[in-house]
């Protein structure tokens, strides 16, 4: 069996696929595509790929819809590239499930370091996942509940703890603002986003050495947040 990271191009559009399949065949990854949702679908339970990168505009059926029957059965990283780049098309994508958005065109590199990113949770998601996340001079002990900064350990209240474990857990993946009220908060205050702006601006303080800049959590307008980490 191939060693290859294998990635699953699901986009109706040919020079798209050849684009991403010369960009990705070349930089070491195998690449399978499909140019319907009903296709891609099938190939993904059939091949099992690392990563899944789903066009939104498919002629059978809407990504979302992709993007949600996909999440019935897999947690494989979903990467969305699309020509759609309003804060509701990428909110909805990534309220199904999505773990990335990408808008057309998009840059060879900034691709590659997306791809690269959801390769990372892909292995997780086959194995243990890490219990220390590290991001630059910050340690996140998820086992032992302990947050530190160089050797520093940093107390946060046990919101403020579950927010940042939550976003850590994922690192690099966006989360939307409703991913994150449901999962810290619970389904009840899903729209309360000003309970999230409180706490971020409580957490960034306390991690960031500008909270105006922030290093760790950084923010997704009109979206979410993505926490950044060594890898």
């Amino acid at each position: 069996m191939s060693n290859e990271p294998h990635i699953l191009v699901i986009d109706d559009e040919p020079q798209i696929q050849r684009a991403i399949r010369t960009i990705l065949t070349e930089k070491g990854f195998k690449v399978t595509t499909a140019s319907r949702g009903e296709e891609g679908l099938t190939l993904a339970a059939t091949n099992e790929p690392d990563i899944i990168i789903l066009d939104l505009g498919l002629p059978d059926m809407d990504g979302v819809e992709v993007c949600t029957r996909l999440r019935e059965w897999t947690q494989t990283p979903i990467i969305i590239l699309s020509v759609r780049d309003s804060e509701r098309d990428k909110v909805a994508a990534l309220d199904k499930g999505a773990d990335d958005y990408l808008t057309k065109p998009f840059g060879i590199e900034e691709l590659l370091a997306r791809v690269r990113v959801a390769l990372r949770h892909s292995t997780r998601a086959q194995g243990a996942q890490s219990k220390v996340i590290k991001a630059g001079t910050l340690t996140i002990d998820l086992a032992w509940h302990i947050v530190k900064l160089g050797e520093e350990e940093i107390k946060l209240t046990g919101t403020e703890y579950k927010l940042l474990a939550y976003l850590a857990a994922n690192h690099g993946r966006v989360l939307t603002h409703q991913n994150i009220l449901t999962e810290v908060w619970g389904p009840a205050d899903a729209d309360h986003t000003e309970y999230l702006r409180v706490y971020m601006r409580q957490l960034r303080k306390k991690l960031e050495a500008d909270p105006e800049r922030p290093q760790f959590i950084l923010t997704e307008p009109g979206i979410g947040y993505r926490f950044i980490s060594d890898g």
